[in-house]
């Protein structure tokens, strides 16, 4: 039976839980890997890491409790603040966070989005490692040689986030080749949007999962990842500048 405590470090009633690090961490190395890129002055970068990360914690939070349990907030709405129970949606963050960025960036969103996206893309890959550790968001009942028997459910299942993290990994490489490419504004970012939507859609199919119509919901929001990036390739290419 695999089970690790998610909590790394408890001081009294204050607990340090790996996911949270993966979280703080996350916001310090987008911070500092946009500084070192001096693509904004340091007033707008940081009016732009607290917009962001305010969209992304309302978006991911909101989203995360509702596709769980749409009347869940209605029942007792201090359950927003109690992110120790989980629920944090990526697409809900993904959003959230891009209506904060744009309120401060405007037409420089694409510009600093081809750069935000290399530290995201990295730090997702221990993202999911968090959500093993945590026992969350398990993979279907399987009998593959590696399935895992988790204590918080029932059966032997295959490991999800381990094969999201890896998905992540080799999304985090492909973002970080085209990066080095002189293509046009937007390329890196709709990489990142196309290279998601179609990794997450593939890989759902091994987790656990309401469907509808043989879809979760959230591949049916990869799908949307996937038309948005293909239609911005097919629009402009992966055209050099200069």
């Amino acid at each position: 039976m695999f089970n690790i405590d998610p909590v790394l470090l408890q001081i009294g009633s204050i607990q340090i839980r790996y996911y949270g690090l993966v979280y703080f961490f996350g916001i310090i190395l987008v911070y500092f890997y946009l500084k070192k890129k001096k693509i904004l002055e340091n007033e707008e970068l940081e009016k732009f890491m607290l917009y962001l990360v305010l969209g992304m914690f309302l978006g991911a939070r909101l989203i995360g409790i509702i596709s769980n349990d749409p009347l869940a907030l209605i029942k007792d709405p201090l359950e927003f603040f109690r992110v120790w129970n989980g629920g944090m949606s990526f697409f809900g963050g993904f959003f959230g966070g891009l209506i904060g960025s744009y309120l401060v960036l405007k037409n420089k969103l694409l510009e600093v989005g081809d750069s935000f996206v290399i530290p995201l893309s990295f730090i997702l890959i221990f993202g999911r490692l968090a959500n093993f550790i945590n026992q969350e968001l398990i993979g279907k009942i399987t009998n593959v040689s590696w399935c895992i028997n988790f204590s918080t459910a029932i059966g032997c299942r295959h490991p999800y986030q381990l094969y999201s993290a890896f998905g992540h990994l080799i999304l985090f490489l492909i973002i970080y080749f085209v990066s080095k490419k002189n293509y046009r504004r937007g390329s890196v970012f709709f990489t990142f949007v196309l290279g998601y939507g179609a990794m997450r859609f593939v890989l759902d199919f091994f987790k656990e999962r309401t469907e509808v119509f043989g879809l979760s919901v959230w591949q049916y929001l990869s799908i949307l990842f996937i038309i948005v990036g293909v239609y911005y390739f097919v629009k402009n290419k992966y055209t050099k500048l200069g």
